[in-house]
């Protein structure tokens, strides 16, 4: 039998926890069931995380990645400005419909961010606007710099972010 590597089993453990966070919160989701679906103990489980808050933080991290290199991969060899534009948004436009836990655990994110900031808890407010403009920078590059064009991009995917969180497809409406 193949032993697991501790970089997979954190890696499964991160993928089980935006899986869970993604629906039930950071406070509604417990780390007995990131375990389970992660198919570890839970005690191994805050051996690969100090923390639930650390846990929450990989899963952000990951799946803002996951959306970036999306992105960029869209955008790889394709001409900049409009072509970008349409190779970058179907390309959203397939992550959120195949997996819209990437987003719901974004939108997740920026839940936890607004309820702690007040009380001055901004490591994770932080780490989700550092995110967000690694996001921000791979689109406003392949879009050619061209701030309205990048404005106009962030909007149609917010759309579709709305619309896909409430369970429409991206396309709805328009």
């Amino acid at each position: 039998m193949d032993r697991i590597s501790v970089q997979d089993r954190r890696e499964s453990a991160i993928r089980a926890a935006i899986a869970e966070f993604a629906i039930t919160g950071y406070h509604g989701t417990s780390t007995a069931a990131i375990a389970k679906r992660a198919g570890v103990s839970q005690p191994y489980l805050f051996r690969l995380f100090p923390d639930k808050k650390a846990i929450f933080v990989a899963a952000l991290a990951r799946s803002a990645e996951d959306t970036r290199l999306a992105f960029e991969m869209a955008a790889n060899g394709v001409e900049r400005g409009a072509p970008a534009f349409r190779a970058m948004a179907d390309a959203y436009t397939r992550l959120i419909s195949t997996r819209p836990e990437t987003l719901l655990m974004q939108m997740q994110g920026y839940a936890v961010v607004t309820a702690t900031g007040p009380q001055g808890d901004d490591l994770i407010g932080r780490d989700v606007r550092a995110a967000w403009m690694r996001i921000w920078e791979t689109v406003h590059l392949a879009l050619g710099a061209d701030a309205d064009r990048t404005a106009r991009f962030f909007a149609c995917g917010m759309l579709g972010n709305t619309l896909t969180a409430i369970g429409l497809p991206p396309g709805a409406g328009t």
